[in-house]
């Protein structure tokens, strides 16, 4: 364990059971910080809480039910005290022609992504303040340039993007900081999936080199923890990423021409069609609400 910033500092982790939000947790954890696992996943949180080098406490909950953020926030502030950091990584995706796409799992991707997002703010932001603290929101690099075939997933990290900038001019006056994380591919179970899928792992591999790689979760999570320590404005992975900025208006025109060529052979033949919940974390989400998107009582 190394002492640094983070050392007995508490640092709330959204989507932390699996993937991207546990590898984060391990380390921050190796880093010294206390740590709140938020997620669907109770029994993979409780284990992921007990793996770890030092304190941390599992909270099972929904991320879109705001009443229940407030119990967790509550809870956090009992059991590990006030948050320095928050990291709103909970997400989902599917992906699939948008004209075929069932409207009440379209609607669920906005509802975690960018409500949850919205929520995990709202519910936290007290602490945050009296912590002059940080919320990093983990995006990706589909707010930079969004594809077809993913039309929530995007609309999304395009909605967390704006979200998170709107709220860092809205707080730096209190001493909050906000940061958005860019990161490309990670090894998850999400991507694997989306890997079956020809047309999805087509878009992929037609990015340019660099963009395209699969970077183990390990690696991203090294780079999300050092935004935290740092208080980042923004983070990059891989790092170049932040030289598409200024060019994000060249990225439609471009795949919108590599779309129309090549989109109606990627599925060799087959039409192309709705991937549903990807990996085991957006099963978990689908298994957590109703059709509407609700919360079971």
């Amino acid at each position: 364990m190394m002492a640094g910033p983070l050392q007995d500092r508490t640092v709330v982790i959204t989507g932390a059971a699996r993937g991207l939000g546990a590898a984060l947790a391990h380390e921050l954890a190796r880093r010294g910080a206390r740590l709140a696992l938020l997620g669907h996943e109770g029994p993979e949180l409780d284990a992921l809480a007990a793996s770890l080098p030092t304190p941390a406490l599992a909270v099972e909950v929904d991320v879109t039910d705001s009443s229940a953020l407030d119990d967790a926030a509550g809870e956090v502030r009992e059991h590990l005290g006030r948050p320095s950091a928050v990291v709103a990584n909970a997400g989902i995706a599917e992906g699939g022609p948008f004209a075929t796409s069932d409207p009440a799992s379209w609607r669920r991707v906005i509802d975690v992504n960018v409500t949850g997002s919205a929520h995990t703010a709202r519910a936290f932001l007290p602490d945050l303040t009296a912590t002059a603290g940080y919320f990093l929101q983990v995006a990706s690099l589909a707010s930079l340039g969004a594809t077809p075939m993913m039309s929530a997933y995007c609309a999304s990290k395009a909605g967390v993007e704006a979200f998170a900038h709107a709220l860092q001019a809205e707080v730096a006056h209190e001493g909050i900081a906000v940061g958005v994380a860019y990161p490309a591919w990670a090894d998850t179970d999400m991507i694997r999936e989306a890997e079956d899928f020809a047309a999805l792992r087509q878009l992929r591999v037609h990015m340019p080199p660099g963009v395209r790689d699969i970077r183990p979760a390990e690696a991203v999570a090294a780079r999300l923890a050092r935004a935290v320590e740092r208080r980042s404005t923004a983070v990059y992975i891989p790092a170049w990423l932040r030289l598409v900025q200024p060019l994000r208006w060249a990225l439609p025109p471009l795949v919108l021409r590599l779309a129309r060529h090549h989109l109606p052979r990627w599925d060799a033949g087959r039409p192309l069609r709705a991937t549903g919940s990807l990996g085991t974390g957006g099963r978990a989400d689908r298994a957590a609400a109703t059709p509407d998107g609700d919360r079971r009582g």
